[in-house]
């Protein structure tokens, strides 16, 4: 397994009890940051939430930080990460702030320190556009939403 090195700042100090980004177990391959809130943030059905973590990160040129739900909230309680994945690209400098979503048909209450999102290292690959007049021809073609079928 491949290991690059970042960067994390706090913010501020006033949020230092709550633990850096970290991998759960051995082989997670996302890091659980948490919610950096002075009070619990009450997250209603329907409503969308910009939670901070009090973290600016430094990201190696050539990678990203992908931000993703954690499936024990969004199976539990409906709660996803609305722009998912979210991208922190390598020169962003500002903190790292989680767009929450409540899909669920209850309140979800967001306590200081708990565990919102996932954070996914990726390295990025850049394109060179090529354009064509034409393709090469496939099986699938032009097929798209549900061509195969249901069953």
């Amino acid at each position: 397994m491949s290991e690059i090195k970042i960067k994390v700042k706090r913010i501020s100090e006033d949020f230092s009890d709550i633990p850096l980004p970290a991998y759960e177990t051995e082989d997670s391959s996302g890091m659980d940051v948490r919610a950096a809130v002075e009070n619990e943030v009450v997250l209603k059905p329907g409503d969308i939430k910009l939670i901070p973590t009090n973290l600016q990160v430094e990201i190696p040129s050539g990678y990203e930080i992908q931000v993703r739900p954690r499936s024990g909230l969004a199976a539990k309680h409906g709660i996803g990460v609305l722009n998912s994945p979210g991208t922190i690209d390598a020169d962003y400098r500002g903190e790292i702030k989680i767009i929450l979503f409540n899909f669920g048909t209850e309140d979800f209450a967001i306590k200081r320190g708990e565990r919102i999102a996932q954070l996914v290292i990726g390295k990025i690959y850049k394109a060179e556009l090529i354009e064509a007049s034409e393709l090469n021809q496939t099986k699938r073609g032009e097929g798209g939403f549900g061509h195969t079928g249901k069953k």
